[in-house]
């Protein structure tokens, strides 16, 4: 199976630049796996599909405010994107511009509470760089630091909030896991009230994400490695859940991967952790999930493929075709699909 092969046309207009004012008033489409049969729905309707008994699961990450702008001594600008914290103030970053910010390279951010030097150079081109700072880290870059948007977001975002889902708590994604960004905390308190469980887990998204499939056969792609967890408290709700038989509907792809990841030969569910490589394309047979909760994906993208996998490649790709014809927005601050 050809990358190529789940390539779709999409108008740049489509792509939506900035998130609704009411998070659960986006658009829904539902599409029924068996049939393929499309609806068009608001995303507070989602109400009306879920069961008394389901179990909605949910990435509880957060996202760090991980892209910092400062300038080198020379007075040149910087541009730096954390991407994973390897202990001792040290991360692996991306910077621009990278010529500039070679091994030894100093940057200083805001009013030099931060500084950084660069100490190594990866053959990817990421820096390895240790930060300087008094305090917590975490608190410095709430202050200093902006969302890492994806590239096809160019307009400024006027609220940080809404780069994060209501439930976010876990702190360490350099992307948010966007299908939950239409949750409202009134929605998922109906939710609940109608019997529906619901559930965290938690995968920090990495910036591969955002990264294209380049080789021409899907089966060539490697995929990036991302740090994935669930609790004792959820792998119990998810046992209740299959073992009444309620159904499993993941919010978003970081939550299938998740799930799909961790989850046990006989298909019951353990606390634990792993770093997962996991790529799920279409022949792959799904052991956890029996519904999902997803955004609208890059044409050619891994998320594009682990969609098909779950309903088919045919079937997606039509209604991605009728989501373009009736003009849904799409991406991170996009509509929504619920496939059952």
């Amino acid at each position: 199976m050809n990358t190529h092969d789940f390539w779709y046309d999409l108008p740049e207009r489509l792509i939506a630049q900035t998130p609704l004012q009411q998070r659960d008033t986006s658009r829904l489409l539902v599409l029924d796996k068996q049939s393929g049969a499309v609806e068009h729905k608001h995303f507070y309707d989602i109400l009306d599909y879920l069961q008394p008994g389901d179990c909605l699961v949910m990435n509880d990450s957060r996202v760090l405010p991980a892209r910092i702008l400062g300038h080198r001594p020379t007075g040149g600008a910087v541009e730096v994107l954390l991407l994973r914290d390897l202990g001792n103030k040290r991360w692996e970053c991306l910077c621009k511009p990278g010529r500039k910010m070679t091994v030894g390279s100093e940057a200083v951010f805001g009013n030099g509470e931060l500084k950084c030097v660069v100490r190594d150079v990866k053959e990817d081109g990421n820096r390895i760089v240790e930060f300087d700072f008094e305090g917590i880290f975490l608190e410095v870059l709430e202050r200093l630091g902006k969302m890492p948007l994806p590239p096809y977001i160019k307009a400024e975002l006027a609220d940080q909030e809404r780069y994060q889902t209501v439930y976010s708590k876990e702190v360490g994604s350099a992307a948010a896991p966007t299908a939950g960004l239409h949750f409202t905390t009134e929605l998922l308190d109906k939710i609940r009230e109608k019997g529906i469980a619901t559930a965290f887990v938690t995968l920090h998204v990495g910036l591969g994400t955002f990264r294209p499939v380049k080789a021409e056969k899907i089966t060539d792609h490697h995929m990036h490695s991302e740090l994935c967890m669930i609790s004792q408290e959820t792998a119990d709700i998810l046992n209740e859940t299959k073992k009444n038989g309620g159904r499993i509907i993941c919010v978003g792809t970081t939550s299938c991967r998740t799930l799909e990841s961790l989850v046990n030969e006989d298909g019951s569910f353990s606390a634990g952790s792993k770093w997962t490589e996991i790529f799920i394309y279409p022949g792959y047979e799904f052991k956890a999930m029996q519904g999902l909760i997803t955004n609208f994906h890059l044409p050619e993208s891994t998320l594009v493929m682990l969609v098909s996998a779950f309903a088919g490649r045919e079937k997606v790709l039509n209604a991605y075709r009728q989501a373009v014809e009736e003009e849904y927005r799409f991406f991170s601050f996009g509509d929504a699909m619920l496939i059952l």
